[in-house]
């Protein structure tokens, strides 16, 4: 751990954390993973109840005025009870930036402060049947009559989606302009027009209230458009913060339970007469398994304090991109290191490993694809670095004919 680089008032605030994931009955993790249950109410009541959601967000409505650094220290002690659960303490977070950030001051007071009392539950309805990554495609519309917009269309993938009292709904109400221009967002109260089907079959991060949400002809009130009509572009931009972020803090958590899991089998387990740990064909996993993870869990902790100290958006882009997919392609390969340490064992319901290993896969593709995250990473890199141009000594030159420009030929 790297207690040294946090302050006293991170390290109580993770005690406090990890008092209430000591907490969680064993049984909800054991029938969310069994489908018996499809939304832990009280759990997030709990967390409501401990004021422990949404962190970031300011006393008034329920937060504490913390910063993403403290949010990654909740973040990644809440990551050990699984991919669901994680999920469902970071909405009021993730739904919660939209509204902080872009909402009025009537949303603010009904939908975050409710979201963070637990009176009110929340989901992000954003992926659609053609395809997640295509955000902009989105095929789901929204028609202004009077003072009510008319919804139609379905989203799909919902995590929350089950329990939700209200949707964030990114919808098109500009079909004929540029798609970067072409969208709104909207809270979707639950109700008329607003139909909520549970997905049953998924591989893991099971329990969490997963659905499909279909809206035919819902009505939503103008007060609840979040934002300027066709300005989702920015609201999305921004929701990569959160939603990436909280991907990658989890993903800390859930690698940390497989690896402690393995170094507890490592040290008792015996073959040939000596432990299992002795052998270097176990121990090196656990010493790549280690090193994975602090490096991780350093650049996590380094796009935390970057989006604290407001560097300039295109650099949180980045490291918020690069901290998602490297934590997350981390957690999968500490992941499989333990199962393979565990070897036959690993691979039953004996111990967790293998519902950890099936939850870590899914969060290599939501909240962006891996591979949009490396888009991301080399498009801004790039962008930054030829604006900048030279930083100190012009490597190019320390070649013995750098100067031959007759061989420099670059069409």
């Amino acid at each position: 751990m790297f207690d040294f680089l946090l302050t006293e008032k991170q390290l109580r605030l993770r005690e406090e954390v990890r008092t209430f994931v000591r907490g969680v009955d064993r049984q909800l993790i054991l029938d969310m993973d069994a489908d018996k249950v499809t939304y832990p109410a009280d759990y997030v009541r709990g967390l409501a109840a401990g004021r422990l959601l949404g962190l970031r967000f300011p006393e008034e409505f329920g937060g504490r005025s913390l910063g993403w650094e403290e949010e990654i220290v909740a973040l990644e002690e809440v990551g050990v009870l699984g991919t669901s659960l994680g999920c469902l303490y970071s909405l009021p977070s993730i739904v919660g930036e939209a509204i902080h950030r872009f909402g009025t001051a009537e949303q603010r007071e009904k939908y975050l402060k409710g979201t963070l009392s637990g009176k009110l539950f929340t989901a992000e309805a954003l992926t659609e049947p053609r395809g997640g990554s295509d955000f902009f495609g989105a095929t789901t519309v929204a028609r202004l009559e009077g003072d009510e917009y008319v919804l139609s269309g379905q989203k799909r993938f919902i995590v929350g989606a089950e329990g939700a009292d209200y949707f964030l709904v990114y919808a098109k109400t500009n079909p004929a302009a540029p798609p970067h221009e072409s969208m709104s967002a909207f809270l979707v109260d639950r109700g008329a027009g607003v139909e909520v089907k549970h997905l049953y079959g998924l591989m893991g991060t099971r329990g969490g209230g997963a659905g499909r949400v279909l809206f035919r002809e819902a009505r939503v009130p103008v007060a609840n458009l979040v934002g300027r009509e066709n300005g989702a572009a920015e609201i999305f931009y921004q929701m990569m913060i959160p939603e990436r972020m909280t991907s990658a803090a989890a993903a800390l958590g859930m690698a940390r339970a497989a690896l402690e899991v393995a170094l507890d089998y490592s040290s008792k387990r015996k073959a040939f007469g000596r432990k299992i740990k002795d052998y270097q064909a176990v121990s090196f996993k656990i010493a790549d398994s280690i090193t994975k993870l602090d490096a991780a869990r350093s650049l996590v902790y380094t796009a935390a304090a970057a989006v604290d100290r407001g560097v300039s958006p295109a650099l949180q882009r980045r490291l918020v991109s690069e901290a998602k997919k490297f934590a997350t392609e981390m957690a999968w390969d500490v992941v499989n290191h333990a199962m393979q340490v565990l070897g036959g064992i690993g691979y039953t319901n004996v111990y967790p490993v293998e519902r950890i290993l099936r939850d870590i896969r899914l969060i290599m593709i939501w909240t962006g694809t891996n591979e949009i995250m490396d888009l991301i990473i080399q498009h801004e890199f790039y962008k930054e670095q030829l604006a900048a141009g030279p930083q100190g000594r012009n490597i190019e030159m320390d070649a013995v004919e750098a100067d031959n420009s007759e061989e420099k030929v670059y069409e």
